[in-house]
């Protein structure tokens, strides 16, 4: 099978199309259905595009054989927040549809989402109340926005996501995660979790095991070496590289949105995407199971 944008879009097209099927709203139904606005909305992240106006002219000019109608862009940004719900669950369902669902072995780490650089921007923003000032130790800056939780697997494939106040303790918002997907938890076994320091706690480790969960994490200054840390220094980088895609590939600081509904469904927008990437390259048997090299141009 050839491996290109195309098809990825071919396949995710009926993927979509599946889980949503004989579903109609009362009315005539739109032009632009919902399967083909979340192929529309992967392809721009897939892209890199962060203009919806430019994104918009680059489709009316080179995609029309995919998609015949394209609305105008007030209509497609808010047909798209208006789709966050399913953006959500297809990130749900291609992770379940692949082999990497019945991984027990999960990394998690958050990584800052900046949705403003002055402070006039702070003080008129509407994510007034949900976005906060955090610190990145990786990048030694500090930043006005929220932050990306993710939870996912050795090869990329996100199992859970969140967006949170960086005020917010990180083993809090974790806490919530897998209280929110206590089924999930519930129905594995042996779950190991790779984290760093930041979520080094005696109450919440005892916690995760109450829930099955085995945490493994680096050993803070003054704690004796812990059980399995001479490996997690190559397990840790894999998390990294993943924020690195979503950040250096699919411009996740470059989301440009500026309401709290905003922001979500474009950080999703590209979660999918690279769920997508991965769920693609495993059913076609590519090498490597995150690259998106294929599917950027």
């Amino acid at each position: 099978m050839t491996t290109d944008l195309n098809t990825l879009l071919t396949a995710l097209y009926v993927k979509i199309d599946d889980e949503i099927g004989g579903t109609r709203c009362m009315g005539r139904p739109p032009m632009l259905s919902d399967s083909e606005l979340v192929c529309l909305a992967v392809a721009q992240a897939l892209l890199g595009y962060h203009s919806e106006s430019r994104w918009l002219r680059y489709a009316n000019k080179h995609l029309t054989g995919m998609f015949p109608y394209l609305p105008q862009r007030a209509g497609y940004n808010k047909r798209l927040r208006s789709t966050l719900g399913l953006v959500k669950r297809m990130i749900r369902e291609l992770a379940m549809d692949s082999d990497f669902w019945f991984d027990n072995l999960w990394i998690t780490d958050s990584t800052p989402v900046p949705c403003g650089m002055s402070r006039p921007t702070v003080q008129r923003s509407n994510l007034a109340g949900w976005a906060g000032y955090g610190y990145c130790a990786s990048h030694s800056r500090f930043f006005w926005g929220l932050r990306l939780y993710l939870v996912c697997t050795p090869t990329g494939m996100p199992i859970m996501w969140a967006l949170a106040n960086p005020k917010i303790g990180e083993r809090e918002v974790l806490a919530a995660m897998l209280e929110v997907d206590a089924d999930l938890v519930a129905d594995r076994e042996g779950i190991v979790l790779i984290s760093d320091k930041g979520f080094a706690s005696k109450p919440f480790e005892k916690a995760l095991a109450g829930q099955g969960i085995e945490l493994l994490r680096p050993s803070r200054k003054r704690e004796r070496q812990r059980y399995g840390e001479p490996v997690l220094k190559k397990v840790r980088q894999l998390i990294e590289s993943v924020n690195d895609t979503l950040k250096g590939q699919l411009d996740l600081e470059q989301h440009g949105a500026r309401t709290i509904e905003g922001v979500a469904v474009r950080v999703a927008q590209r979660v999918l995407a690279l769920a997508a990437a991965i769920w693609h390259n495993n059913k076609t048997g590519a090498t490597v199971s995150r690259s998106l090299i294929a599917y950027d141009h």
